[in-house]
């Protein structure tokens, strides 16, 4: 051999080294697309089941909340009632209670009136 035959046979080799080596780059790039493609469908598969969890836990709250306002409105209704009677009970108290005021106010002005005739006398003197 020599070595015009060596160089046809190492251009011979870049080439072919240079071939493959451009089909390898091709294969490489091509299965990182199908990678990038699978997990990017993977991420948009949790990310979505992620959300529907979410959400869900969410509507458990929401609905919650709406049974609690329910109920605070079902005893706002019901201590309503009850306050009205209350203040309606504490209105006539009130009225019996100025009553008796104005009746020993009379009383004591009366007995002021008579000097010494009323006097309380305690018992044992």
């Amino acid at each position: 051999m020599d070595a015009d035959e060596i160089k046809k046979i190492e251009e011979i080799f870049k080439h072919h080294i240079g071939l493959m080596s451009k089909e390898f780059q091709r294969k490489i790039e091509h299965q990182t697309e199908i990678i990038s493609e699978d997990f990017q469908r993977k991420i948009e598969h949790q990310t979505g089941i992620i959300s529907e969890d979410f959400q869900h836990k969410l509507d458990i709250v929401v609905e919650g909340h709406q049974m609690l306002s329910e109920k605070m409105d079902r005893v706002e209704t019901s201590l309503g009632g009850r306050l009205d009677r209350v203040e309606s009970r504490l209105d006539r108290v009130e009225n019996k209670v100025d009553a008796v005021a104005a009746d020993l106010s009379a009383h004591r002005k009366d007995t002021e009136a008579h000097g010494p005739v009323y006097r309380v006398k305690e018992s044992g003197d």
